[in-house]
């Protein structure tokens, strides 16, 4: 019994972090998360993505063996988080393919299109335009009271806003009413006003003694599954300040929205989701208002845009029923929320409420509608294709007249989930992969040029598309047995290729590439292309019929389209068609901060966006069927790539 109620220590190395007191018997992961050291955990610690790996290097504990680890691995001391049990004070390493690490960011933009369409869409969008601001500072001089003018305060103020500026009909938040008189008269009624231009008209939230439209700020957020983007906006100068993103803290919870629902059952759970979302938010505020040296009391709007899931748990609402047929979202416009009643509250005025952009089904959110909106494919008349690749694969097709949208899972793979070694665009991550069509020896790029840990989303594309290129890959996903090189070798059955030796990997092992990682890339690009082939069987089009192709998201920033083509991902189309509209959902989230037409834009869009869905769907069956082969069992669509592999064929007979 004694030893049941024994609390221990666990150092956390690198960095010698101290974590207790821990109880008896806890497990190394959840004693971790608790003490805000994040593991990576992306199956909620159930055993079965092996990827919360750590190293016991002293002290006594109690764990099991998993398939995830070798007999070699458990020799050397390495054991599951969620899995070890702490009987003593312990050492563990966690090595840093099992660490969230530093989100990755960009200095530049990537794409050139990307930074053209953002500033086009800033520039048209101006104050300069026309366009209506959507939060908008007024300062006013009134009249004091006097014996023949003893009109009430809330009157004259209001009589104040409608002669000077002419709004009319204006309503007012009661959170400043019961400091007004005060406020009035702090500066001999010289006060300024904050005015939200809503659907139902004007409405006063806040109003301050003294001048200070010099100075308005807002925030736009892209709220991802995996990372939480920001912006901040001067109103005035109709411009973005300062960005910044870091990881979705939820992550530590499940790395995809269904292990997120699945967790969030019980209101402490539901809160614990919440918190962990606004403190990224909160993180992010902080870093942004430290960039622009501005002071945080004067961001007065907040525009939030994100999927169903992370929608619902912002501003918590159960997002159970997501999940379950008939897959029906609570709502699909939901009033605006005052951001310091958000869990422990974002940091910001009490006057400020957090704006989310509608959700058109549970898996076609407001990030999707954001970036209609921002991409402008709701205002032109061509045939467009939106796409935002991630773990949900969203797709629309349409115009300014029609569109219509479907959600393809896709699973972690683009985001180096589900892979032997895959992981986080984080440093030492490979992102860019060549392969010597000769001798195979592979050339790398990792990020932040560190010893290779892991590979990412953009690293497994390139290498699948440099196999298949340079005949080690067959089309049907398995490794050519005719090949000769070294690197191609069988561990346990399965067969694998080298990319990164253990004497020149960061984590002293091979970085391997498997047929089974391949078989998950395979699978996640068959999903996205039967998705949007299903979208436009639906409207009899094929794929020659698009004009546009928007390739949207944080992925879509560093996607290699030809390496894609190559994959499957896309057919063989005019390469003029493609546009990389970058972080589309963050676009949308500023410019619906900047105007209130954007905005109402924004929920005619979510009305007239029609939702196919694709788990009940034969016709999306076959397609996906179809598109599990590479780069497609319709070489029709892949000219280029059916010359290519029948020389590699031509080449093989030849030997």
């Amino acid at each position: 019994m004694a030893a049941e109620k024994a609390v221990h220590t666990i150092v956390i190395q690198p960095g010698s972090r101290e974590v207790g007191p821990v109880a008896h018997g806890e497990t190394v992961l959840r004693a971790a998360l608790e003490a805000g050291v994040d593991i990576v955990a992306p199956c909620g610690g159930s055993a079965v993505c092996g990827r919360c790996r750590i190293k016991v290097l002293a002290g006594e504990v109690d764990s099991e063996p998993t398939a995830a680890l070798t007999r070699e691995e458990w020799a050397q001391g390495w054991r599951l988080a969620c899995r070890t049990r702490v009987l003593s004070d312990v050492e563990v390493e966690i090595p840093e393919a099992s660490r969230l690490g530093e989100c990755r960011l960009s200095d530049t933009v990537a794409v050139t299109g990307e930074a053209l369409m953002a500033s086009r869409r800033l520039e048209d969008l101006s104050f300069g335009g026309g366009r209506v601001a959507v939060v908008k500072l007024f300062c006013m001089e009134l009249c004091p009271p006097c014996a023949g003018d003893n009109l009430n305060d809330l009157a004259r103020f209001k009589k104040g806003l409608e002669s000077q500026y002419g709004l009319t009909g204006v309503s007012v938040d009661s959170i400043w009413i019961r400091n007004m008189p005060a406020v009035l008269r702090h500066e001999d009624w010289v006060v300024t006003a904050t005015v939200v231009n809503t659907p139902y008209g004007y409405k006063v939230i806040n109003v301050e003694s003294g001048r200070h439209t010099d100075k308005a700020y807002a925030l736009a957020l892209d709220i991802g599954t995996t990372t939480v983007w920001g912006q901040l906006l001067d109103l005035n100068a109709h411009q973005v300040i300062a960005e910044v993103s870091a990881y979705n803290q939820q992550i530590k919870y499940g790395e995809d929205v269904i292990s997120r629902i699945v967790f969030s059952q019980g209101v402490q759970r539901r809160e614990q989701l919440q918190q962990a979302v606004v403190d990224t938010i909160n993180g992010v505020l902080g870093e942004l208002v430290e960039q622009a040296g501005i002071d945080r009391t004067r961001i007065s709007h907040i525009m939030a845009a994100g999927n169903t899931t992370m929608t619902c748990l912002l501003v918590g609402i159960d997002p159970k029923y997501l999940r379950l047929q008939p897959y029906v979202p609570p709502a699909d416009f939901i009033p605006p929320v005052r951001a310091v009643n958000l869990g422990d509250g974002i940091q910001v005025g009490r006057h400020v409420h957090v704006y989310t952009f509608p959700t058109v089904a549970s898996y076609v959110g407001g990030d999707i509608v954001s970036g209609i909106v921002g991409s402008g494919m709701s205002e032109t008349e061509k045939i467009t294709l939106y796409l935002d690749i991630g773990t949900n694969g969203e797709a629309v097709v349409g115009n300014r007249e029609w569109l219509l949208a479907a959600s393809c899972s896709a699973g972690p793979a683009f985001e180096g989930g589900g892979l032997r070694h895959g992981m986080r665009a984080t440093a030492g991550a490979i992102e860019t992969v060549r392969i010597d069509p000769l001798t195979f020896e592979p050339s790398l790029m990792t990020v932040q040029d560190r010893p290779p840990v892991g590979i990412c989303g953009s690293g497994i594309i390139d290498c699948v598309a440099e196999m298949l290129r340079t005949g080690l890959l067959l089309q049907n996903g398995r490794l050519n047995p005719d090949v000769s090189t070294p690197r191609l070798r069988r561990e346990g059955g399965a067969a694998e290729f080298v990319l990164v030796e253990a004497a020149l990997s960061g984590t002293g092992q091979d970085i391997v590439i498997n047929e089974t990682d391949v078989d998950n890339v395979v699978r996640a690009k068959a999903a996205i292309f039967a998705g949007v082939q299903t979208l436009l069987d639906s409207v009899a089009l094929s794929w020659n019929d698009l004009e546009q192709i928007y390739i949207a998201g944080g992925f879509g920033r560093y996607l290699r389209l030809e390496q894609a083509i190559a994959l499957g991902l896309f057919p063989e189309l005019p390469r003029e068609r493609f546009f990389f509209v970058g972080n589309g959902s963050l676009l949308g989230a500023a410019l619906g901060s900047f105007s209130i037409d954007m905005l109402k834009a924004a929920h005619q869009v979510a009305l007239m966006m029609t939702n196919v869905e694709l788990s009940d769907n034969s016709r999306f069956v076959d397609h996906y069927m179809a598109a599990n082969f590479l780069p497609h069992t319709d070489m029709t669509l892949f000219p280029e790539m059916e010359r290519t592999l029948a020389r590699l064929s031509q080449a093989r007979g030849g030997r």
